[in-house]
């Protein structure tokens, strides 16, 4: 019943505060979408306030930072229209857009999401010292290969970028595969 973040600096800020006493031990983020966004600014964010990074960032379907956001805002649409456009983006199942009083709940939160991705403005840093790790859907129509690679320009150190058969939502069906990889970037490092 909390009022949700509208924009992505209120939210980091809230987050590092939050998770700051718990990063006395290595440790990892990883993002799908605005996940990705949202991660990437928390490791900018810990880094200015404390120095602390993560020992890697894992980035998932979402263009770097850097690349202007150039969708067009689906948040401010009339609900109709947002509607519409959240079943075309095919992230939601079809059993919470047949439930009325479920989507009545949901669709403020989904405003507000969409508000934090969309209102994002990029201000460069120095690139963070902790390897990249993307990945993306060979089928996703609205992140490229190219704005995955586009990644690397945001770490110091190593870049990685795997593609896999799917969509934007392209973890649904390489569950397992993904989980591999990250367990194998992680090992021997936490």
């Amino acid at each position: 019943m909390e009022i949700p973040f509208t924009q992505l600096t209120p939210l980091v800020q809230t987050l590092a505060q939050a998770l700051l006493p718990l990063l006395d031990k290595p440790f990892a983020f990883f993002g799908h979408s605005l996940g990705a966004l949202v991660g990437f600014e928390l490791a900018r964010q810990l880094r200015r306030q404390s120095g602390v990074q993560p020992v890697r960032l894992f980035v998932s379907a979402d263009r770097a930072p850097q690349i202007s956001r150039r969708d067009r805002w689906i948040h401010v649409l009339p609900e109709s229209d947002l509607l519409a456009e959240l079943r075309r983006l095919n992230g939601i199942p079809v059993k919470v857009f047949d439930d009325p009083e479920l989507m009545q709940i949901m669709l403020p939160i989904l405003r507000a999401d969409l508000s934090v991705y969309e209102t994002y403005v990029y201000s460069p840093e120095p690139p963070l010292a902790c390897p990249i790790a993307a990945f993306g859907g060979m089928q996703d129509h609205r992140v490229s290969r190219g704005d995955l690679e586009a990644w690397s320009e945001q770490t110091s150190v190593s870049f990685s970028l795997q593609m896999y058969p799917g969509d934007h939502f392209f973890w649904q069906t390489t569950q397992p595969r993904l989980l591999e990889r990250l367990s194998r970037e992680l090992s021997g490092v936490v």
